[in-house]
């Protein structure tokens, strides 16, 4: 099966002209772009101009996050090398880092914190829905520069039959040694999905709600 990703991005939102800042919604596995896009109708993101990139076979790589690294190879690099051109595209439409925003569910939500890991720097935040850094261990040495502080999010389910708790934690160990700001928040016995109060907390944490903004 070929992991190839296909240069398609969907666009949405306030123009950028006017927009509070960019928000990058990288989808699950099995699902898409557009079904991304829809979870931006549920946050505090009426202001943001939106890009979700979609991924090939509507997979961003084909073996668990867990499996080792080469195993997800060719795929992964391709994955995170198409974000990065979606965060230039942001940036040629006006947005500086600190206004780029990152949210996902499951493998979005992996592949979203990978990104940000391996290129810390002030961004406005990581709203990540059930989801860790990838590889069957952790290399330490894939993640570098300074969050100085970006908040992040990251929300999930425990049992989870995908994403492992101690992954998930492993991984805001890792977050906040390079200076990331993150709330872990465990919902014990929760599916595999996206529960309202998780919705809430990324509004409050990283959208920030009406009366906060």
């Amino acid at each position: 099966m070929m992991y190839t990703h296909i240069k398609q991005l969907f666009t949405g939102g306030k123009p950028a002209a006017g927009a509070k800042g960019a928000l990058i919604l990288l989808h699950g596995r099995g699902a898409s772009a557009v079904d991304i896009m829809r979870l931006a109708g549920q946050l505090n993101t009426a202001d943001f101009a939106l890009y979700a990139p979609q991924a090939t076979n509507n997979s961003w790589y084909p073996y668990s996050f867990m499996a080792p690294v080469e195993d997800n190879e060719p795929a992964l690099s391709s994955a995170l090398n198409l974000i990065d051109e979606v965060v230039n595209q942001a940036v040629a439409d006006g947005f500086s880092t600190e206004n780029i925003y990152f949210t996902g569910f499951s493998q979005g939500a992996c592949l979203s914190l990978e990104y940000v890991a391996r290129n810390a720097k002030q961004y406005g935040g990581v709203a990540a829905f059930t989801g860790g850094l990838v590889g069957a261990e952790l290399i330490k040495g894939n993640y570098k520069g300074d969050f100085k502080q970006t908040p992040i999010f990251i929300g999930t389910g425990n049992p989870d039959p995908h994403v492992p708790l101690s992954r998930v934690e492993d991984s805001v160990e890792v977050l906040k040694g390079l200076g990331a700001d993150v709330t872990l928040t465990v919902y014990e016995g929760r599916p595999h999905t996206i529960s309202f109060d998780e919705i809430k907390l990324a509004d409050q944490l990283i959208f920030k709600t009406a009366e906060e903004a």
